[in-house]
This record gives C-alpha cells, structure tokens and sequence, in this order.
C-alpha cells in the first residue's frame, strides 16, 4: 500500500505515450505530482531523455525512449492547517470517516506539500494526535499522520483517518490484516461475459516504468478482487468490486489485466475516446471525467474502542454518475 519513497524515477515510453508532451508524460505516471511542478523539474534540467538532458517540457516523447527524473525533496517545514472543506460521514474523538473528492492528494507528495488531506485534517481537529507508527507498507512518517489506507488522488469515496494513536493501532492493525471491509464501483470498458468472479494476480513495481504496478513475479505480493457486473452498456458496464487485498493501485491494475480498463484512467486505462462510436455529449461526459471513474462506496470497520462493526456508504461524485446516467439511455 506503499509509494515508492524514492525521488528519483526511470519510465519507457510505450505506444501509448508517442508523441505526448514531457510534461503531460512525466504527470501521467508520477500521477501525485502537479504538473506546474514538473515543469519546473524540466526547466531545472533535471530530466534526461536516454541519457541526455531535456530542457523543454513541450518536447514530445518517442516510442522506447527512457526518461529520468529527479524530484526534489520535501520543504522541511512542519505540517500547517489548512482549511480545506470535508465531507464527514462520521466522526468521534477517536476515528474521522471522510468521503473524499476526486483530485484530492491524501498526503503531502513531490509538487503537492500543501492542499492535501493531512493538512484538511488538521485544521478540522484541533485536539488531533498526529498518530503514527510502523505501519506495513508506509514505515514512520511524519507526513501521513492519522493515514492507516489510502486512496488514489483521483479515486473519491469512503476513508477513515485515525485521530489518537489507539486509534491508529487499532485501524493500522485491521489494514495489515485486511479485514476492513472495502466495496467499489467502476466504470469499465465492454462488458464481462460473466456476472460475477475473481481476479487473483500478483501485483509489483512494474520493471520498464518504476511509479506504475503490473502484474507480476518478480517481487510480486498476493492480491485479490472480487467483481460483480451491476449493468451492461455493451462498450462499457457499471461493476462493483470487493478488495480482498490492498495492494497500491490494486483495482486499477486488475481491471486492465482483466481487458476492462476503467474509463478516465490516466495511467492504466481509457482516456482517448475519439474513435468510440458514441455521441457528443457521451464523449464530452467521459472526457469530463475527473481521473478514473472509480469510487470508494463503501467501508466497513471495527470501531478501535468499541468493538463496533461500523459501516459507511457514499455515492459517486456527479461526473461520474452523469457518465453513468448516459450511458443508461444510451442502452
């Protein structure tokens, strides 16, 4: 459930990437970094393309070429509140149960110091502890207080942020065993044959580009997703997905390995829609997408104090619902 900590990182261009600008590149696969930041890296001249320093973030990309970047380190400034609005489900002195905005960086990262979740959370709990510890996966970290999982910066829904450190042993305890209860819904591509299975792949740090996860042996971890089909829409379906696992981009790198990329997936699935026979504002809905349309709807928890199972649901954001509300009259 971990990012890489690295600051320096190596991609090859695939076909997929020709002819994209450096900087449109570099922001689809370090996909928490601002692109105004990576400009800036270019500038700096610390990208290379095979070996030879880039200086224009417009320069396209060519098939196979490597690039290098290295990103600089974190200011070394404390964490600072900030006001940012949270939609809370439910909240106590020791848990916060958030649903979260697409776009939303959950924690400070290269080119997002500021604007993020941890700093929301500061400022919305005034008594918080700033809990932390060795949580598999992310280690001691000042900059994730409170942080037992994650969701991608564009994946919205359910999350809980510990408040108190029992708090945080307790939910870091249940992410490591995976017994939180976690249900998904994801706009996909075309249709599954069936209603209903199992994706069982391992997942590991992709060996040609270093800041996505593929499919793999090499190093690979156990990951599992349960899928079930809610509606066909013949290019594409509405499914709901249950982790078994929780490995970094889990869903995303399944559903691509499965043939059903999720639509508006920058880095593992469909953003081009050019060439789909659908009208204009199905095509403009999809392209309004904001990243995957993928959706936390629900977590279930064992309440650190109590011993309450607790579980918590929220809908879709409207762009992904109105992709969705097309798509019905479209069938």
């Amino acid at each position: 459930m971990s990012d890489d900590p690295s600051l320096e990182h190596s991609y090859t261009a695939t076909e997929e990437d020709t002819g994209l600008r450096l900087d449109m590149f570099l922001a689809k696969h370090i996909e928490d970094a601002s692109r105004s930041l990576l400009k800036q890296v270019i500038k700096d001249q610390h990208v290379k393309i095979n070996d030879q320093v880039a200086k224009r973030p417009s320069r396209k990309v060519q098939l196979d070429d490597v690039v290098e970047i290295e990103l600089p380190p974190p200011p070394t400034s404390h964490l600072v509140p900030e006001y940012i609005p949270l939609e809370v489900l439910f909240e106590d002195e020791h848990v916060l149960i958030i649903n979260k905005n697409a776009g939303l960086v959950v924690h400070p990262a290269p080119g997002h110091y500021t604007g993020t979740l941890v700093q929301a959370v500061l400022h919305h709990c005034p008594t918080f502890e700033r809990p932390s510890g060795d949580l598999s996966g992310y280690g001691t970290d000042p900059m994730r207080p409170g942080i037992v999982h994650r969701l991608d910066r564009y994946t919205s829904g359910v999350m809980v942020v510990a408040k108190t450190q029992i708090a945080f042993n307790s939910l870091s305890k249940q992410a490591r065993e995976h017994t939180f209860d976690r249900h998904y819904l994801a706009l996909v591509r075309d249709e599954f044959t069936e209603d209903s299975g199992v994706v069982n792949a391992t997942i590991g740090r992709s060996l040609s580009q270093r800041g996505k996860m593929s499919v793999t042996s090499v190093k690979g971890r156990e990951a599992i997703t349960h899928f079930e089909v809610q509606e066909r829409y013949g290019i594409a379906s509405l499914i709901k997905l249950r982790l078994e696992t929780g490995r970094t981009h889990q869903i995303r790198v399944h559903m691509r390995f499965a043939g059903r990329p999720i639509l508006g997936d920058p880095l593992y699935g469909v953003i081009d829609f050019s060439k789909w026979d659908i009208d204009v504002p199905l095509r403009t809905a999809f392209k309004g997408l904001e990243g995957q349309a993928l959706h936390a709807e629900m977590l279930g928890i064992e309440h650190p104090i109590s011993g309450e199972r607790m579980h918590f649901t929220a809908e879709p954001p409207k762009d992904f619902i109105h992709a969705r509300d097309l798509l019905r009259a479209r069938k």
